[in-house]
């Protein structure tokens, strides 16, 4: 049983018409009757509103009898894309960091002073170069990893 022959069943099951089971939860009667035609499903605040309404539990809501459903799948899809939003974010926290890092440690070394003291001692921090070039470069990718992940998901997403 799908999705909406599910919602269909809990509002004929209590008797009430589209209207009046629009009216519990707060919502138009065109978005129940978008849930029952299968043409938009609620999100999870809603599931959780009508299981509270309608004494159902979330399980039989999201799962249905004991097979995959379109709220399933919307379940799992969603849950997907919240821990790719999360990675991309990290990724991009990470190489936004790196990137100033790299720049400061660069800044700090065409800023610095180089000096011969008494004894003949060159004082130079070059070591601050490779390790800004390779901040910045380090970060860099970072960016272009959460690119073309991004793309490749939207791509898939545009297939499926």
């Amino acid at each position: 049983m799908d999705f909406g022959e599910q919602i269909k069943s809990i509002r004929q099951k209590e008797k009430l018409t589209q209207e009046q089971f629009a009216m519990k939860l707060n919502v138009s009667r065109q978005a129940v009757s978008n849930w029952e035609n299968n043409k938009n499903l609620p999100d999870i605040g809603m599931l959780i509103l009508m299981s509270d309404v309608f004494q159902i539990s979330l399980d039989y809501l999201i799962k249905g009898e004991n097979e995959m459903n379109n709220m399933t799948e919307k379940v799992i899809k969603d849950g997907s894309e919240t821990r790719r939003a999360k990675y991309n974010m990290v990724c991009s926290i990470i190489g936004s960091f790196l990137i100033l890092i790299g720049i400061i440690l660069l800044l700090v070394k065409g800023l610095s002073v180089e000096y011969i003291d008494a004894q003949g001692v060159l004082h130079e921090n070059f070591f601050l170069v490779p390790i800004g070039f390779l901040c910045v470069f380090s970060g860099l990718i970072s960016f272009i990893t959460v690119g073309i992940t991004t793309i490749i998901s939207k791509f898939k997403n545009r297939n499926s």
